[in-house]
C-alpha cells in the first residue's frame, strides 16, 4: 500500500472530494484525522468508514474552521495527540464565494471566501511546517482549481484565492526544500459537488451564460472523476513522489502516475508552474533593443 502508517489531516473530508481523499488515503493505509465545520457531518463520516479500517489503523474527525488560526492549532493538536507524528497535510477545504459581477457582490462573503481558501490553507501550513522541518520529512498538497490558471468571471474570490494558493504553494516549496518537505497544488478538474449546485442556484445571470451551461453539463452528464483527483493526491503523499515539489498538477490532463520518472527535468525548471508571458514567448519583439 502506498501510505502504508503515513498520518494525514485532511480538511474538508466529510463531502465530495475530501470525503474521496479520506476513502482513498484509508484504503492505501494511512492513518486519517480528517476535519469540517459541521459535527454532525463528521461524526456521520467515522462512523461510516470506521468498518473499512485495518487492523491498527486509526481514523478521527474534528470540527474545525480553517479561516481561524485558534480552531487550526487545536486541529493540529488533536491530530498529533491521535497520530503521535505527522507527515502529510492535505488542504481541501474551500468554497466558491460569492457569484456574480465583482462590482456587486457582497464584500463580507467575498473576504470571507478568501479567508477560507487561503487564508485557511496559510494556517495549516504554518503549523505543520516546524513540524514536518523538525522530522525532515512532510508532503503538504494543497488542492485549487481552474481559477488558478484561467479569468473567472463572477467568481473573482474564489480565481483570486486560488491563484493565490498556487503561488503560496510554490514559495512554500522552497522554503521547505532543504528539509525534504515537498509542497504540490492539484487541480482535480470540474468535479460534480457541491459547488456545481450552487451555479445552479446562482443561475446564468449571475454565473454568466457559458459558465452556467458548462456546470450544467458537468450536473447532467457528470464531470472529471472525484476519485482521479483522490488518486493524484495519493500519489502526492506517497514516497513515490518524493523530491517532486512546487508543482500545481492536473489530476485530468497531466501525465502524473510516473512523474517522478521526470524528476531531472522538473528539478529548477518552471514546468507545471504559474509564471508570466512576455512578447518574446510569442514570437514578438516589442522593445527589442
Amino acid at each position: 500500500m502506498k501510505l502504508s502508517s503515513r498520518n494525514a489531516i485532511i480538511t474538508g473530508g466529510s463531502q465530495g472530494l475530501g470525503r474521496v481523499i479520506v476513502e482513498s488515503f484509508l484504503a492505501e493505509g494511512a492513518n486519517v484525522v480528517f476535519c469540517a465545520r459541521n459535527e454532525s457531518d463528521v461524526r456521520r463520516v467515522e462512523r461510516e468508514l470506521t468498518a473499512r479500517l485495518k487492523p491498527g489503523q486509526t481514523l478521527r474527525g474534528f470540527t474545525c474552521d480553517v479561516a481561524k488560526p485558534d480552531s487550526v492549532a487545536r486541529l493540529f493538536e488533536q491530530a498529533q495527540a491521535v497520530h503521535g507524528e505527522l507527515s502529510v497535510l492535505v488542504n481541501n477545504a474551500g468554497i466558491y464565494g460569492p457569484i456574480g459581477p465583482s462590482e456587486e457582490v457582497e464584500f463580507a462573503e467575498w473576504q470571507h471566501a478568501i479567508e477560507i481558501n487561503l487564508y485557511g490553507v496559510f494556517h495549516t501550513c504554518r503549523a505543520a511546517m516546524p513540524i514536518f522541518k523538525k522530522q525532515s520529512y512532510g508532503k503538504i498538497i494543497n488542492l485549487s482549481g481552474g481559477g488558478a490558471t484561467n479569468p473567472l468571471p463572477r467568481f473573482s474570490a474564489y480565481a483570486a484565492s486560488k491563484a493565490a494558493v498556487v503561488r503560496l504553494t510554490e514559495t512554500l516549496a522552497e522554503e521547505l526544500n532543504d528539509f525534504h518537505v515537498d509542497v504540490n497544488a492539484v487541480a482535480p478538474g470540474a468535479l460534480k459537488t457541491r459547488l456545481i449546485d450552487q451555479v445552479m442556484e446562482a443561475g446564468p445571470d449571475k454565473a454568466g451564460t457559458d459558465f452556467f451551461a458548462r456546470n450544467k453539463k458537468w450536473a447532467e452528464q457528470g464531470g472529471t472523476p472525484l476519485e482521479l483527483g483522490a488518486s493524484l493526491c495519493v500519489y502526492l503523499a506517497s514516497g513515490q513522489s518524493d523530491g517532486i515539489t512546487g508543482k500545481l498538477l492536473s489530476a485530468q490532463w497531466d501525465p502524473w502516475q510516473n512523474l517522478e520518472q521526470f524528476k531531472a527535468d522538473l528539478v529548477g525548471s518552471d514546468i507545471y508552474t504559474l509564471r508570466r508571458i512576455v512578447p518574446k514567448d510569442r514570437g514578438k519583439t516589442w522593445g527589442d533593443k
